[in-house]
Parts: structure tokens; C-alpha cells; sequence
């Protein structure tokens, strides 16, 4: 067909659902959903590549059209095979995967769209790609992605008209709406548990008052603060990884505080404190976790192990554990000690899904007991706060702030903020509207603006205040 226009996408997780479906309203597109070892599906041009061939098949289901194939991103000549027949390749696979992708799309002089950061590996195939002429452009999702957006808009417009900003706060958080904040953490997880506790171990460093601060992993959490953004939500935030490099990344060399962070409910850092106290979050291998012991465990016997208690009486542990917990709240004390016996980790009768590592081990619990159930639906908050001081001297506080709620039962709020405006990217990409080539994120107006602008026509916009 003239003018048809081929996309390689390669994962089905969570987020290729939106990102899909904006494609597939473009009857000129083809898609083509795939992973290592994963199907392929196509339609009409679309292939979509995932992790089985069931997984495949029910997205395909939602598309008519849409067919099946396998494609194994680690096998050089299969990459190449598929990579070769699209005219732009998406890649939502692990960011691990990434410069072989792009290696494989600068053979065949084919774009590609990522939604992750830019990897020192991914930099180095820069000249490569401005060489073969293609355009690989990532961070085109929330974070990062919509909040590039909207940090750049109003520090873009500041600058323009001679104003500094002093200071750039920003955090975004993925959570249950309120009425689904139901369990001890006031979380729930929509894709792996492991990731998301490996995240709250992760060093911390930022800028604040002129000053470099850094925070090692294990008192991350007791770093995190209340954030308020609207009186109904009972937030938290604490930093997330290296802000340092925004100076540079956003032009703002003036600011004397950077800081991004992410956000959570009230609570969820100090349940989280008490769980790294304890050792759950060991992420070394341990003996009596590995497979090849075949020996029955219950998790009382578990935790006793943890704490080198010689009783696996439920009592007994639950002292050891409030021995193990840093608070001067009472209140706070008991609700941790409350959410432990929640987990189940005292009990004689649930036994151990041994998984190699106390944090492995934990994740699995967790992942049984934090799921979203029926009805239920997620919540993602970003909000940017920016101190502003105006070519005249005056100061001023500005904001942008995205409140956006998941249809329940339906497509996540996390899965339409991701997959869209990564959709939205790999059409302008398409239609010719972005053009510059190499490794690239939005930072620059030619590129944000026209995703921005097109996002908002879809639901997905931040409110902005000047707040005097």
C-alpha cells in the first residue's frame, strides 16, 4: 500500500496497550508488537512483540487485524530480520536491550523511540545515528517525559523574558487512587515489586542552597518530607537518584536548588525503614532461600532466621521486629508493627516462595498481597514548583501540576501517561514533524513542544499557576 508507514514495537507490557492504540488510528500504520522470545503482532502495520504468545494474542484481540510471530531481540540475525521491514522501531523492552536495538536500526537506517533515559551506551551510537540519518529519540514518557515537558515550557519562558530560576523542585509518584490506598504501604504495584524496592535504595543527591547534597540508599527513606499539592492528598516525597545533572540537562546554571523526587503516601517511607532495619531488603543469596533447598519454610521461620532469634513464636518475633524500629511516635510504632503481622512474615502456616534473596523472597510476598483488584484504579501525580526571579528583581512561585486518574478495570493512568506520549513522539517522527537526528530527548522546543501540545488534545495536560 502506497504510503504505508511500518512500526516495530518491540514489548507488550503495560504501556503498549495506549501506545498502540493512538498508532492504530493512523489507517496508514503498520505496528508490530515483539521481545526477546516474545510474538509478534501485526496490525495492519503494526507489530506488537511480548513475552508469550498468549499475552500477544489478547493485546492483538483489542486490534483487528493484528497478527502473531516471534522475534528474539538477542539473536542478532532475528533483530535485524524484523528491524529491516519497519520504517521506525519502538523499544520498550529493558533499557538493557536498547543500543542493540539501535545498533541493528542503524544498519537498515530505521528511527527509534524509547521512553527510557539516555544510557551512556546509548550516547556513544550518537554519531552513528546522525551518520545513518535516523532520529533515536527517548525519555518520551512521564517521567521522564511529560515532566521534561512542562519544566522546560515555563523555564524556556522565564528565561525569555530575563528571569532566573532560583530554585526547581519537582516530584511524580505512581500510586492507588485514595480509595484503593488500602494496605499498610498505601501502595500497590502495577508492574515488579523488585524494581520499586531496589529504587529506595538507590543513593540520593541533589542541590540545595548552593550546596551538593547526597543521601546513601539505607537512609533514603528517612530523608522523605511531607510535599503538599492539593489539601486531599497525604504525600511524601523523597529525592529519586541524581538531580545534579539538571543544572546542565535544563539550562538553568542560576539555580541554587535542584531536587526530583517521588512522591508517596503518608506512612510509606517508615514502613519501608523498618523493612531495610530488619534485612528484608538483603539483596545477597542466602542458603536457606536457594532452590536446591527443598526443604518446606514458613515464613516465621524465615524471619527468626533474619533476626537471629532462637524462637519462632509470633510474640517473640514481633519484639525482635520493635526492637529493630527507629521512632519516637508511638502511633507510628504501632502501625508498623501492624503492617509486619499484615505481611504475614510471623506466620507459622504461609509458607516461604523461596526466591534466592530475603528482597527477592519479599517482593514475591508482596506481590501477592499488593495487586489491584477489581474496580480498583491508579493514580499519577507530577507536580514542578519553580521559584522565579523576574528581570524586574520580584519574585514569584510557579507550579505544574498533572493529576490523572485510571479508568477502573480499564487502561491505567500510568500505562496512558506513558504509552501516549510515546505514541504521539513515534508519530511525529513519522509525519516528519521532528527531524533532528542522533541520539536525542526532548529538551529543546522543536522537539517537547509538538509532543506537549498534541498530548493535551488527548486529556493528558499540567495545570499552571503563578502563585504570588
Amino acid at each position: 500500500m502506497a504510503g504505508q508507514k511500518r512500526i516495530l514495537l518491540l514489548g507488550s507490557g503495560f504501556v503498549a496497550s495506549p501506545c498502540v492504540e493512538y498508532l492504530a488510528r493512523d489507517k496508514n500504520n503498520v505496528v508490530t508488537i515483539g521481545v526477546t522470545k516474545f510474538a509478534i503482532q501485526t496490525y495492519k502495520s503494526d507489530f506488537v512483540a511480548c513475552r508469550g504468545i498468549e499475552k500477544a494474542q489478547k493485546l492483538a484481540s483489542a486490534f483487528p487485524g493484528v497478527l502473531s510471530a516471534s522475534v528474539d531481540v538477542s539473536n542478532e540475525a532475528q533483530l535485524d530480520e524484523a528491524i529491516s521491514k519497519c520504517d521506525v522501531v519502538i523499544s520498550l523492552i529493558p533499557y538493557t536491550f536498547h543500543a542493540q536495538v539501535i545498533k541493528s536500526a542503524i544498519k537498515y537506517k530505521k528511527h527509534v523511540v524509547t521512553t527510557s533515559y539516555v544510557s551512556p551506551a546509548m550516547m556513544e551510537l550518537d554519531q552513528a545515528c546522525k551518520d545513518a540519518g535516523i532520529i533515536c529519540l527517548n525519555e518520551v514518557g512521564l517521567d521522564p517525559g511529560i515532566d521534561h515537558f512542562y519544566a522546560l515550557k515555563t523555564i524556556d519562558e522565564v528565561h525569555s523574558k530575563g528571569g532566573k530560576i532560583i530554585s526547581f523542585l519537582s516530584y511524580c509518584g505512581g500510586l492507588p487512587a485514595p480509595e484503593a490506598s488500602n494496605n499498610p504501604l498505601g501502595y500497590k504495584f502495577s508492574w515488579s515489586a523488585r524494581g520499586v524496592l531496589l529504587a529506595l535504595l538507590n543513593n540520593a543527591k541533589y542541590w540545595e542552597n548552593g550546596k551538593i547534597v547526597e543521601i546513601q540508599g539505607k537512609e533514603l527513606m528517612k530523608s522523605a518530607k511531607p510535599i503538599f499539592i492539593y489539601p486531599g492528598f497525604a504525600l511524601v516525597g523523597y529525592p529519586n537518584r541524581d538531580s545534579t545533572s539538571y543544572k546542565e540537562r535544563y539550562n538553568i546554571p542560576e539555580a541554587q536548588t535542584i531536587l526530583r523526587g517521588t512522591l508517596r503516601y503518608q506512612g510509606f517511607p517508615e514502613f519501608v525503614k523498618a523493612l531495610v532495619d530488619i534485612g528484608f531488603l538483603n539483596s545477597e543469596n542466602q542458603s536457606i532461600l536457594s532452590a536446591s533447598n527443598t526443604e518446606p519454610l514458613f515464613w516465621n521461620q524465615l524471619t527468626a532466621n533474619l533476626l537471629n532469634s532462637s524462637s519462632t513464636n509470633s510474640s517473640d518475633l514481633l519484639e525482635k521486629v520493635n526492637e529493630k524500629i527507629v521512632t519516637d511516635d508511638a502511633e507510628l510504632r504501632s502501625r508498623i508493627l501492624a503492617g509486619v503481622k499484615w505481611l504475614g512474615v510471623l506466620s507459622d502456616e504461609i509458607q516461604v516462595k523461596k526466591a534466592g534473596t530475603y528482597l527477592d523472597t519479599l517482593c514475591a510476598r508482596l506481590e501477592e498481597l499488593m495487586q489491584y483488584g477489581p474496580g480498583e484504579r491508579d493514580l499519577v501525580i507530577l507536580q514542578h514548583k519553580f521559584q522565579v526571579e523576574n528581570a524586574d528583581g520580584s519574585m514569584v512561585t510557579k507550579t505544574s501540576t498533572l493529576v490523572d486518574f485510571g479508568i477502573p478495570d480499564g487502561v491505567t493512568s500510568m500505562a496512558k501517561t506513558v504509552g501516549v506520549p510515546c505514541g504521539i513522539a513515534t508519530q511525529l517522527v513519522l509525519d516528519g514533524k521532528i527531524s533532528r537526528t542522533g541520539v536525542l530527548a526532548p529538551l529543546t522546543p522543536d522537539i517537547y513542544e509538538p509532543i506537549m501540545n498534541t498530548l493535551a488534545g488527548e486529556g493528558v495536560y499540567c495545570v499552571e499557576e503563578t502563585l504570588i
